[in-house]
């Protein structure tokens, strides 16, 4: 995709919270509350800055979508969602009781994942006899599917993660500290269209056995085994892959532990068909591991979903068995972690086809020697 996509219309979000509102009413629920965050931006396009003020927006199947909003945020809410209405409170009135109101006072409601314990808790406090459950919980599936127009914004950030890492394995690593090469990382993301970066992992040596290492001062040495993970967000959609490079050359142990790592990589996007459970991605990875001796350490799942947000369902692991639908998106990445030595991740994300599966990401996936 070149130059800025088009943004989202009213009717893509009027379209979204219709099904919301549906999905709910089938999982047996009165209705979705949905705090400031991923889901209310992807339900509206409003991106409030979350404070302690209540701001929630009410959706049930049957009624307009209602967002109840401080009066000082009303005008920048009206402009970012000029179909939506509003609902407004004043400092010193109960937003509460207000909520209330729109809702059923014994129903049950699904709730966005990152809403304050204050304020649900305080809304529950006046409704009692209400019930709430995750969003993640009742409806995993609400953001999973991509529409042409996401897909289109994941391939985006998708290639302009595979850019940066063309980039940086040209660049120094040994006798730099990882927070340097981390700094690289961060650089080019912005550098090649990236809005925000959500992690630019740089797990040299003993570190790379630390699936989620933090970027340190550790100088990286020749010798090295150097896993890289990094990603974020461009036009609003997410990336995040990982590669494992070697300062040097590699020995032989640790050519055959990257090598078994990048075919459970290709056994898990292989595996991925429609109809399939999110769980089988999960094994066919893992298998391959496990036969290679190293099951136990491999210590994470297989993968997650990615969307407008870098982490979120569907999950690839043994228990999801939410099947795999076309427009699917999330991560394939299998890990070995040798703890006090090295470890290894390899990680594309995939997009779930009629028939198969999509890389978004392309970059090689062979041991790449840098300097």
């Amino acid at each position: 995709m070149t130059g800025t996509p088009a943004p989202f219309t009213a009717g893509d979000y009027e379209a979204r919270m219709r099904q919301a509102a549906e999905a709910a009413a089938h999982a047996g629920l009165d209705g979705v509350l949905v705090a400031p965050g991923p889901d209310l931006v992807w339900l509206t396009g409003y991106r409030p800055v979350e404070t302690e003020r209540l701001t929630v927006l009410v959706l049930r199947r049957g009624q307009d979508p209602v967002l109840v909003v401080p009066t000082l945020e009303a005008p920048d809410a009206a402009a970012a969602a000029p179909t939506l209405a509003l609902r407004d409170w004043t400092d010193g009135q109960d937003p509460y009781e207000a909520t209330a109101s729109l809702l059923d006072a014994s129903g049950g409601f699904g709730v966005s994942d990152n809403a304050w314990a204050m304020h649900l808790l305080a809304l529950q406090k006046r409704l009692p006899d209400t019930r709430y459950v995750s969003l993640t919980e009742a409806l995993p599936m609400l953001r999973a599917v991509k529409d042409p127009a996401e897909l289109e914004r994941l391939a985006a950030a998708g290639a302009a993660a595979d850019a940066t890492y063309e980039e940086i394995v040209k660049v120094p690593f040994a006798g730099r500290r990882e927070t340097d090469v981390a700094a690289d990382l961060a650089d080019l993301l912005r550098q090649f269209g990236h809005s925000q970066v959500d992690f630019t992992v740089v797990g040299s040596g003993p570190n790379g056995a630390n699936p989620h290492h933090e970027a340190g001062d550790r100088v990286i040495e020749r010798g090295d085994m150097v896993v890289l993970d990094f990603g974020g967000l461009k036009h609003g959609y997410g990336s995040d892959t990982s590669r494992t490079v070697h300062v040097g050359e590699p020995d032989d142990e640790e050519r055959e532990v990257h090598d078994i790592v990048r075919a459970a990589q290709e056994a898990g996007v292989a595996a991925v068909t429609p109809g399939i459970l999110c769980q089988d991605v999960d094994r066919a990875a893992r298998a391959v591991i496990e036969d290679a001796g190293y099951g136990d350490r491999f210590i994470h799942r297989t993968g997650h979903g990615i969307g407008v947000t870098t982490h979120e369902p569907p999950y690839m692991i043994e228990g999801e068995e939410q099947p795999l639908v076309p427009g699917m998106c999330f991560s394939v990445e299998p890990g070995i972690y040798l703890p006090g030595r090295f470890g290894v991740r390899i990680e594309d994300i995939v997009t779930v086809t009629e028939d198969g599966a999509r890389r978004l990401n392309t970059t090689s996936r062979e041991l790449v020697v840098v300097d």
